[in-house]
């Protein structure tokens, strides 16, 4: 689709973080009642490693200059998987349908040079979201996953560390043997899952921000008779709930309340630092008992997030 008369669409830089975040935390507000996004995460998603924001990233302004779109395109994979991040302020039909133009058309490019035969495309969004699914569905995307992020306050006084589970001992990651034995971890533990992309240790690193990362804040779990069996990652958000990004079990050592253990020592650790809200996302059909675990430990909805896919030909 043409772009609308008086609109206009560029490429993003750096220093448009300030307003590419503005834009983002009104798109949060609208969709979940309140802003999520920092400053600093969004200079962070423009200068990761392989992306080109001149060919990767586009901003659409109104025919006021106000900016009410923003679009990023993402090679996680190395082959046929492209991810899409798309933001639009509603009313904003005709912009967002040439977004979709130009990012689509970038994807197939990527997948092509990448020496795939077909472009698979996956896009977050917000199971209310602002951009218009029914154009979507027109374009042929399809939703093929929901996951939940749940929350669950705490408090120090009653979320308590838990008693050691029976031949269990926890240690952080502080080192680098352990980050190892971390990254091992999930990638065993989490192979079966939605979606999982095997990355190697530097991959890892480099998505997780580890750099910055807070390793205190990662665990690994070790059962005696059996080694190093179960992971924890977590990340103190300040600008929202503290946050478990990974609860992973080896499929060997599951059903033995390791989960639940690592749950109770996430809720009890972030309590006794002043936290009062954690969270983390889970996939409704995750096959493991992890949505009924987390429930039955009080964690509640607080919002849904539906992944899109659009499958393309890349031609010759």
């Amino acid at each position: 689709m043409a772009l609308p008369e008086g609109m206009t669409v560029r490429a993003a830089v750096p220093a448009d973080a300030v307003a590419i975040c503005v834009l983002l935390n009104k798109v949060d507000e609208i969709e979940i009642g309140r802003a999520e996004f920092t400053v600093g995460e969004i200079e962070d998603e423009l200068g990761r490693a392989g992306v080109d924001l001149t060919r990767d990233s586009w901003l659409l302004a109104d025919a006021e200059g106000e900016l009410v779109g923003y679009g990023l395109v993402r090679d996680p994979s190395g082959g046929e998987r492209i991810d899409l991040d798309q933001y639009l302020l509603p009313d904003q039909l005709d912009g967002g349908q040439h977004l979709f133009d130009l990012m689509e058309a970038r994807a197939v490019e990527l997948a092509r040079g990448n020496g795939a035969e077909r472009a698979v495309l996956h896009l977050l969004l917000n199971s209310e979201p602002t951009v218009d699914t029914g154009a979507m569905r027109g374009r042929g995307w399809r939703t093929v996953r929901r996951h939940h992020v749940l929350t669950r306050e705490v408090d120090a006084a009653k979320d308590l560390r838990p008693e050691p589970a029976a031949g269990v001992r926890l240690r952080d990651c502080t080192a680098e043997e352990d980050r190892r034995i971390a990254h091992r971890l999930i990638q065993q533990s989490f192979a079966e899952h939605f979606d999982f992309k095997p990355r190697s240790y530097q991959q890892w690193l480099e998505d997780i921000d580890g750099d910055s990362l807070d390793w205190s804040l990662v665990w690994v779990a070790h059962l005696d008779g059996a080694g190093d069996v179960a992971v924890l990652r977590t990340r103190d958000e300040r600008g929202g709930p503290a946050w478990a990004s990974n609860i992973g079990v080896l499929p060997a050592a599951r059903g033995r309340g390791l989960g639940g253990h690592l749950l109770r020592h996430f809720f009890a650790h972030y309590a006794a630092l002043g936290r009062t809200k954690v969270g983390l996302g889970v996939d409704t059909a995750n096959a493991t008992g992890a949505p009924a675990l987390y429930r039955n430990h009080g964690m509640e909805l607080d919002f849904a997030v539906d992944t899109w896919e659009l499958t393309l030909p890349v031609g010759n």
